[in-house]
């Protein structure tokens, strides 16, 4: 089964428009979790411009307390970024159950690239075991378009709990002739990873439309991850219509 992890990035966006904490990010992020979602992500970024690291705590917080005994299912928190100083000691002080690392520069809009495995190896392998040590799973960001024999070698060495697929080209093939040749590179890299027993993420431009496709073509996909195009959608069809449509989909693809 697929779970569904929402960003709540774009809350924190609106949120810091206006300087205060309207609306509250973690009072919103109990309402997703109480819709079904079984998992919250967070970006935070250098500048803070939506996600701050004081929310990172408060989130942890909330996630742990939804998975007490009262509670009937279990729920993920997962902390993305690129792994600088700062962002590995934010998640030494607020261990999240899942680390997604992205190459991203500082003052990217959006994670808009996989990792280079090969010409980051040996960085990723000492980043890998200290969250590691610290009981956190990793998930890398890959590329399926460029994930090739050296790649998937660089994969095979560094083993992390996870990859995560970026999606983007997948949600723009898909309206088009491109859809089927394009997926079945995220279906190519899925069953690698699979067989070498590490799990498959996905994110990036995941919407209504399009991931049930997707799910059915990759099901080895254990977690997406989806913000944007969530929110946007819930613009129309309110906040809890929404997720719910999501969590319907990720059980039965």
């Amino acid at each position: 089964m697929t779970h569904l992890s929402v960003n709540v990035n774009k809350l924190a966006t609106l949120r810091n428009s206006r300087g205060k904490n309207n609306p509250d990010v973690t009072k919103l992020a109990r309402k997703i979790l109480s819709y079904g979602a079984q998992g919250i992500t967070v970006h935070p970024r250098p500048d803070e411009r939506h996600i701050r690291a004081s929310d990172v705590p408060l989130l942890r917080a909330l996630v742990e307390s939804y998975n007490g005994p009262d509670h009937q299912h279990s729920v993920e928190f997962n902390v993305e970024g690129y792994p600088s100083t700062d962002f590995l000691r934010l998640l030494a002080q607020h261990p999240p159950h899942q680390a997604t690392l992205v190459p991203d520069p500082p003052d990217a809009i959006t994670s808009n690239a996989g990792w280079d495995l090969v010409a980051n190896k040996d960085f990723l392998a000492g980043v890998l075991a200290r969250l590691g040590a610290a009981g956190i799973r990793v998930s890398l960001f890959v590329e399926p378009a460029k994930f090739d024999r050296a790649q998937e070698e660089a994969l095979a060495a560094l083993r992390p709990g996870r990859i995560e697929l970026y999606t983007e080209a997948f949600a723009e093939a898909f309206p088009t002739r491109e859809r089927d040749k394009v997926t079945e590179d995220y279906a190519r890299v899925a069953r690698f990873a699979s067989d070498l027993g590490i799990g498959v993420n996905a994110g990036h431009d995941l919407s209504q439309e399009n991931l049930r496709f997707l799910l059915q073509r990759v099901p080895q996909i254990k977690e997406v991850s989806i913000g944007h195009a969530l929110i946007c959608e819930a613009l129309e069809q309110g906040l809890e219509t929404t997720v719910k449509n999501y969590v319907a989909i990720v059980l039965k693809p």
